[in-house]
Parts: structure tokens; C-alpha cells; sequence
């Protein structure tokens, strides 16, 4: 698989269009087009930029040896989620309940708690 070839995959497995998946990275989506099809080289700038972008391994992306993506921690995972949340529409639903989560008291936050655990039908740690 090329370098190119790799960089489909990652768009793919993102969902992503040509399109967004170039604007985030500060290009068209013709140059992402030509970078997946080879008629264009994978820069070195191009390529650190879409690891740091989207996570991806750089030894997966240069060679295709490894994971494509880099494991996140579970706060990476968390700030991600709230980024991702921040940007929703403000009716959004996740934003919404995030706001009322904010609101909660100790006291309330021990009650959902307990209410989840009792959902999820597991003992309280």
C-alpha cells in the first residue's frame, strides 16, 4: 500500500470527504485527491500535519507497519469529546445535557451515579 493509499484509508475510516478532510488540514480537495491517487507526493509537512491532526501514527502512515491510529488516553478521549461538543449547534442534545450536567451539586452527581450503576446493573467501585 502506498503513502497515498494510506492517506485514503484514513479519511475513510474518518468518514471524512475529500473535502473536510483537506480544509482541516489546510488544503483543497484536489490535492488531497492527487496525494490518494499518487499524482502528487506526500509531504513531509503534509504528513506531520495529518498525524497531528488525526491522531494517526506516523510510522503507520511513512511505512504501513503498526497501528493507523495512535492510542488515546482516556483524557485525550475527553477533551476530544468536548471539542467536539463545543462545536455542535447550541441545541445539540450532547451540548444540552453537558450544560446540565455542569449544574449538578455533589449531592446530585452521587444520585446519577447510584442511578446508572442500577441501570448498568453493576456495584458501585
Amino acid at each position: 500500500m502506498t503513502e497515498g493509499q494510506r492517506v485514503r484509508e484514513v479519511r475513510k475510516s474518518l468518514g471524512l470527504t475529500m473535502e473536510k478532510f483537506g480544509a482541516s488540514l489546510g488544503v483543497g480537495k484536489t490535492a488531497i485527491s492527487n496525494i490518494e491517487l499518487g499524482t502528487r507526493n506526500l509531504t513531509e509537512q503534509m504528513l506531520l500535519s495529518i498525524c497531528r491532526v488525526y491522531n494517526v501514527n506516523e510510522e503507520w502512515l511513512r511505512s504501513g507497519t503498526g497501528e493507523m491510529f495512535v492510542p488515546m488516553t482516556r483524557d485525550e478521549q475527553i477533551e476530544e469529546f468536548f471539542g467536539d461538543v463545543l462545536r455542535d449547534e447550541e441545541d445539540d442534545f450532547r451540548r444540552r445535557l453537558i450544560s446540565v450536567l455542569a449544574k449538578l451539586t455533589p449531592d446530585e452527581w452521587g444520585l446519577l451515579e447510584d442511578k446508572l450503576m442500577e441501570i448498568l446493573g453493576e456495584d458501585k467501585k
